[in-house]
């Protein structure tokens, strides 16, 4: 389809002798988004790594943009910039204030203007009410704060797909919202395409176009959003969904 930017193609992922990807297939339209949910240990964090390159894959094909990616470092390297993530351990650099954080990758990586940069990191930091965090050091900052600069970091390479692997994992119940609210109005606001593992199952239910249900690294049911809340296709989703008082 015309308006396809991701596709993955029958992905198996090992581990020495254990599968931990078992025939994964789906696929990611542009201003989508598309969720991972299951229980822990059932390869969601595997799966969403594999698709920016962070861990090879066994067989099967990711295609970007209807072109399959020869998965070598130098062609992962480069597709980062259109594939951006967020991770829950937000992995922003220590010796750098939040505006150099920012600035590094767009000016090294991508080689733009330093001011043109700096003007765009500036209004982001406005929009996650971060802007009188400019130089401010990672150590300053709460969890929370640490999450929305790593995210303003993601957005400043202008990806065209955004990945978010539990950002609120490692957050107090207080500092989830906000994050949650700002990846819900770049959806809303910006339509940005983006796969996002979650434990948080209201958020889900709100921000889904598409749910990947996984366990024991296969996708037991992939169903529209509003469908899998509503009524679940298998039994061990509606046990899941159950668990988590949904």
């Amino acid at each position: 389809m015309a308006d396809e930017i991701l596709k993955v193609e029958h992905l198996n992922k090992f581990y020495g002798d254990w599968q931990a990807l078992h025939d994964i297939s789906f696929d990611l339209k542009k201003g989508e988004v598309v969720t991972l949910l299951g229980p822990s240990g059932s390869g969601k964090s595997t799966l969403i790594r594999t698709l920016n390159g962070l861990e090879p894959f066994k067989d099967g094909t990711i295609s970007f943009k209807g072109q399959a990616i020869d998965p070598t470092i130098k062609n992962w390297q480069a597709l980062r910039q259109e594939i951006g993530m967020v991770f829950q351990s937000y992995d922003l650099f220590p010796n750098l204030t939040v505006l150099d954080n920012i600035l590094l990758a767009p000016t090294k990586v991508q080689k733009r203007p330093r001011e043109e940069v700096k003007k765009e990191a500036l209004e982001l930091l406005e929009r996650v009410h971060l802007a009188d965090q400019v130089d401010s050091y990672p150590r300053q900052l709460s969890g929370g704060q640490k999450q929305r600069i790593a995210i303003v970091r993601a957005l400043a390479m202008h990806p065209e797909v955004m990945l978010f692997d539990e950002v609120t994992a490692s957050l107090d119940p207080e500092m989830v919202r906000g994050v949650l609210e700002i990846i819900k109005e770049l959806s809303d606001r910006d339509h940005m395409t983006m796969i996002i593992v979650t434990h948080e199952m209201n958020f889900a239910a709100k921000i889904a176009d598409k749910v990947l249900f996984l366990e024991d690294g296969r996708i037991l049911e992939q169903t529209p959003g509003k469908q899998f809340f509503a009524h679940p296709q298998t039994e061990r989703a509606q046990e899941f969904l159950s668990s988590m008082d949904f």
